[in-house]
């Protein structure tokens, strides 16, 4: 669930431009996913994420996480211009690296206009790119290229099951009002292989990962602050995918969630049926902003303890999409026991999120 503000990317139309305001077209139910098409970008809808977290094992036995994020923007001007340089799409792009041995996030973001080839995704299958950074997808393996100024990775990802739609069979609400939504789908169980490489040494890593695609147009529904997100990888292939709109007193404005069963079942979690409850609070010595790093996710009688890889998982983007949020690799776990490993979203805390 990848929901960013696309603040500060230098928008502004050439001076000779005719503009007017950009119509969106809406999220409406009825939806159904089509794959392989899906897999690639939507332009008309107004935001579009491909979001792929994981846990990696090093050969000497550490443990990472990762994420990386590419992110595509509909202006909300539109011109006749046909010139090259005039943004009809932006590109924004970010990667991080979860490491304990370090004791805070590696990050870096990059953001682009879709112009003269530099920045862009493409529409009938995953391919996306901010300069050298990429994610594709080529025949049944997801791949992504990142070389950042602190780390570096290349990544294979081998699906083990297949997409799961979300919501109503892809369209997935995000508030009391049917436009409140998104068309979304995950990818759990992605067997991952490749290279990662940090102050110069490069390693061999496995793990396993996750990736969601989302494209909406009106996504935050009043009076929505931020939102809480997990995407786990349960032991035996089974998966959940739990959410929480929260409002201005931190309480549940809507909640849903997919829990993918063993034997590929799907079933779609309804608002009374997420919950989750802090259980321990992390105070950041950079922003001071308080995040619950320690989370317990309810549904249908179970209860996910999730606890943080580290407690310093804080991701500062105002550089490019103007907010701070934590976003970090957890472990799931019933009465005490490890059952999943996967990735846990906390944004608005520091201040409410803007779409």
């Amino acid at each position: 669930m990848r929901r960013r503000a696309f603040l500060g990317l230098g928008l502004a139309l050439p001076f000779a431009a005719r503009a007017q305001s950009t119509r969106y077209p809406e999220v409406r139910p009825g939806f159904r996913l089509d794959l392989p098409r899906d897999h690639g970008a939507h332009p008309e809808f107004r935001q579009e994420w491909w979001y792929v977290t994981g846990w990696l094992a090093t050969p000497r036995g550490e443990s990472l996480g990762f994420q990386v994020t590419f992110f595509r923007a509909r202006p909300d001007v539109v011109t006749a211009n046909p010139s090259a340089f005039v943004p009809r799409q932006v590109m924004l792009a970010h990667a991080a690296i979860s490491d304990p041995g370090l004791g805070r996030l590696r990050h870096e973001e990059r953001a682009a206009r879709d112009a003269l080839g530099l920045a862009g995704a493409t529409e009938g299958n995953t391919q996306a790119w901010v300069d050298d950074w990429k994610i594709e997808l080529k025949g049944e393996l997801l791949r992504t290229r990142v070389r950042a100024r602190e780390f570096a990775f290349e990544l294979e990802f081998a699906p083990s099951r297949l997409p799961v739609a979300n919501g109503d069979t892809g369209y997935s609400r995000k508030g009391p009002r049917p436009e409140d939504a998104s068309y979304y789908y995950s990818w759990p169980q992605l067997q991952t292989r490749g290279f990662v490489e940090r102050a110069g040494v490069r390693e061999q890593v496995r793990g396993t990962s996750w990736m969601d695609h989302e494209w909406s147009s009106r996504y935050m529904p009043e009076g929505a602050q931020g939102w809480d997100w997990c995407g786990i990888n349960l032991e035996g292939g089974a998966s959940l995918m739990a959410f929480r709109m929260r409002d201005a007193k931190g309480g549940a404005l809507w909640a849903g969630g997919t829990l993918l069963a063993q034997d590929d079942r799907a079933r779609a979690l309804t608002p009374d049926q997420v919950s989750f409850a802090p259980r321990r609070r992390w105070r950041s010595p950079r922003t001071g902003t308080e995040y619950p790093v320690e989370m317990r996710v309810s549904s249908l009688g179970r209860e996910w303890a999730l606890e943080p890889l580290m407690d310093d998982q804080e991701l500062d983007a105002r550089a490019s999409t103007g907010t701070i949020y934590w976003e970090g690799a957890v472990r799931a776990k019933l009465e005490g026991v490890q059952v999943g490993l996967g990735y846990l979203e906390l944004t608005g805390y520091w201040r409410p999120i803007r779409l």
